[in-house]
């Protein structure tokens, strides 16, 4: 991105164990990343780097994006990327919210994160760490009573098992100055 993007928050880029290559742009408004997909550079930066790539490329659109701890972190040493369908998007942002302040005593590691619910009904979720090696200490503490049932309802919100893409070596770009 360039400042020719206004409204781009930033970029997380990696590359998963298998070779899948995942890129979460953050943008401040839908529409703002509407205006950036119509300037002329983004066409040809699109066709050049899709020959780059063996099969289709996916583009998700999320018409609606949440943050929570802060959103995306260009300090994160560690990303994980969790997609699947929710039954119940509304509720899975409430039990976020509620959580955050606890969230963020409880586990300092998680320093930020946004969920996308795309048009399709599918969700995404970026978490953001402060690497690998705290975040998975960190699944292994037992959560207090209120976070643990808050987990717990989390994942009957699911419809099937998510999908986990870690991405042990993230890229992360931002706006100057940001």
């Amino acid at each position: 991105m360039s400042h020719e993007a206004p409204g781009w928050l930033g970029s997380t880029i990696g590359v998963t164990d298998s070779g899948a290559y995942i890129a979460v742009v953050r943008y401040d408004t839908q529409e703002s990343a509407w205006r950036t997909a119509d300037l002329a550079v983004q066409g040809k930066w699109w066709f050049a780097t899709a020959k780059l790539f063996e099969g289709q490329m996916i583009l998700h659109d999320c018409p609606r994006v949440r943050q929570y701890l802060g959103g995306g972190s260009d300090s994160a040493g560690f990303v994980q990327v969790i997609q699947g369908h929710l039954k119940n998007p509304d509720r899975m942002d409430e039990i976020i919210r509620l959580c955050e302040p606890e969230l963020a005593t409880f586990r300092p590691d998680l320093i930020g994160g946004t969920t996308a619910l795309h048009e399709s009904g599918l969700y995404t979720e970026t978490a953001y760490f402060t690497s690998e090696e705290e975040a998975r200490a960190g699944e292994r503490v037992e959560l207090p009573p209120p976070l643990r049932e808050a987990v717990a309802e989390l994942t009957t919100l699911f419809e099937g098992e998510p999908t986990y893409y870690d991405l042990r070596d993230p890229w992360m770009y931002s706006p100057i100055g940001t």
